[in-house]
């Protein structure tokens, strides 16, 4: 355990850190006060002791002499940056794995009296207790998850959580000794959107819930453009004409169209059936080992973690369907050749159905569509690319568009919500963003009630809280709240307030808090209680 001065450590554009105490007049962007240095004491993850074998492990895919993963199957971006962290100016350095706060999980030793835990120590952790919690709720046994050498452990993740699973996580893994490390940690880059970086706070985010209330039914849409332009080595963006673009002239025009030409003709001409497949064509037949050729690269990229590549080829397979049935031109040929038709529409239909089977990681409700459209279960990834997936006679079932296009007025309403965002910003930037859209009974289900302030005392060894008990005209309950720093204790009994009082209790620093006090916050932090104007009894509901 060491004492230091401050476990903030900004990052430069580089990647690398520097402390704190390097910064030219540092400032909070948060709160706009200049950092105090205190001392204090942590626990250290000594990082350093496991220098070694983590430079021969990350670099060559070795541990005590055996192989671990292919160093070539991992992405330069993430080798660099771990390898960087290693071998860079003193190499690695101890870590501390502990915070002064009073949220967070609570350090399990003794004399541990304000100390939580670093989340890059617990949340990793975290993952295998979700794995033991899922093995109980489902009768599974968790431990082959993570200790049987037959097993891959892959994070997916964000460029700037790589160093964590990456390097610490292993660490603790390797430290523990009875769990297997990372098998490859294919971290993606940022994806921006409409210029700027994504950004929660601000309210610069296309938000799920949304986009399905704007776009409902229309899922794999969105799938399919956000990994057509996945950050996978570099940044990318999302764009709304874009996503547009994409939908349109690849959803619609490729897939969409091959799909629909080869449903609705096999309907018209022979009644929903299978048709015969007669002779095929060397050329027929050199399309199809094309086919066989994409979905095998498919799977290569998926093993390979490169999905824009593999989405790429699926689509490919589409563009081989709808150039087979322009060359065809089989509503042309039916009064000159009903047999040949019914060969290049039986073939068109095998096609369809690899299809219903290469979309399936990236487009699951289409997938499951098309195999609807084909009456047929799921077909087998070997089977894939193969000329007798349906059999002669088979029935279809009805068809119904896989996708419409996407309109301008569509387009034009997000990105309006979207300048709104950014001049609502800009007019008052400090002004915090709405939240997402509640309903009345979600509102109703807050019981938010007057009480008044019985007694206050300040929690011991924490700087902002206060224990405050509260009449709450029903009863008197024990809240803790962060205004130590706005009310002296003293000043506040008597005070009528806003409470919510059907919050779950919880525990803050080793009291039990029944309720929440309602704050206002103004730009510059401070806080003020949510008064009545007029007199109004301990209990009184707000609504």
């Amino acid at each position: 355990m060491q004492c230091i001065q401050c476990l903030w450590r900004p990052v430069r554009k580089c990647g690398s850190t520097l402390s704190s105490t390097e910064l030219i007049n540092p400032i909070s962007t948060l709160s706009g006060k200049t950092p105090v240095k205190r001392q204090t004491s942590h626990w250290y993850l000594p990082m350093a002791n496991h220098s070694e074998w983590l430079r021969e492990w990350i670099r060559n895919g070795t541990l005590n002499g055996e192989q671990q993963h292919n160093p070539e199957e991992w992405k330069k971006n993430v080798l660099g940056q771990c390898l960087s962290w290693i071998d860079a100016g003193d190499g690695l350095q101890s870590r501390a794995m502990t915070r002064d706060l009073d949220w967070g999980v609570k350090v399990p030793l003794e004399n541990d009296e304000g100390k939580v835990l670093y989340v890059w120590l617990d949340a990793p952790i975290g993952y295998i207790s979700a794995t033991k919690q899922w093995a109980v709720d489902n009768n599974k046994n968790w431990e082959p998850y993570w200790k049987d050498k037959n097993t891959k452990l892959i994070h997916f993740i964000g460029k700037d959580n790589i160093v964590f699973h990456g390097i610490i996580f292993p660490i603790i893994l390797k430290a523990h000794g009875e769990y297997i490390l990372p098998n490859n940690v294919p971290a993606n880059e940022f994806l921006n959107l409409e210029g700027d970086k994504i950004s929660t706070s601000r309210n610069w985010a296309v938000w799920l819930h949304e986009y399905m209330e704007d776009f409902p039914e229309r899922q794999d849409e969105l799938r399919y453009v956000l990994c057509s332009i996945a950050p996978e080595t570099k940044d990318s963006e999302f764009i709304w004409k874009d996503y547009q673009a994409r939908v349109n002239n690849e959803l619609v025009a490729i897939l969409g169209n091959f799909v629909n030409r080869c449903v609705v003709l096999t309907d018209k001409y022979f009644e929903g059936k299978v048709p015969h497949q007669g002779e095929i064509s060397s050329d027929w037949e050199s399309m199809f080992g094309q086919i066989k050729v994409y979905v095998n690269l498919i799977a290569e990229a998926i093993e390979q973690y490169r999905f824009r590549d593999a989405l790429a080829d699926a689509m490919n397979i589409a563009r081989l369907g709808n150039k087979f049935l322009q060359v065809t031109e089989p509503w042309k040929l039916i009064k000159e050749d009903e047999e040949k038709v019914k060969t290049i529409l039986n073939l068109s239909l095998q096609i369809t159905a690899t299809l219903s089977v290469v979309f399936e990681p990236f487009l699951p409700q289409t997938s499951k569509k098309i195999r609807k459209f084909l009456n047929t279960i799921e077909i087998d990834w070997s089977q894939a690319g193969s000329k007798d997936l349906l059999k002669e006679g088979h029935t279809l079932d009805s068809f119904s568009l896989l996708f419409k296009k996407v309109e301008d007025e569509e387009i034009e309403n997000q990105i309006a919500k979207l300048e709104a965002t950014k001049k609502a910003k800009q007019s008052n930037p400090n002004t915090k963003p709405m939240k997402p859209e509640i309903t009345f009974d979600d509102f109703t289900k807050l019981d938010i009630r007057v009480g008044k302030i019985l007694t206050a005392e300040k929690v011991e060894k924490a700087d902002k809280l206060l224990k405050i008990t509260v009449d709450t005209g029903i009863d008197k309950r024990t809240v803790v709240s962060g205004i130590a720093e706005h009310y002296k204790p003293e000043d506040i009994i008597g005070k009528h307030v806003s409470i919510l009082l059907n919050l779950a209790p919880r525990k803050i620093r080793g009291i039990e808090s029944q309720g929440m006090i309602l704050m206002a916050e103004s730009e510059d932090g401070k806080l003020a209680f949510v008064s009545p104007e007029k007199e109004i009894n301990s209990g009184g509901e707000i609504r």
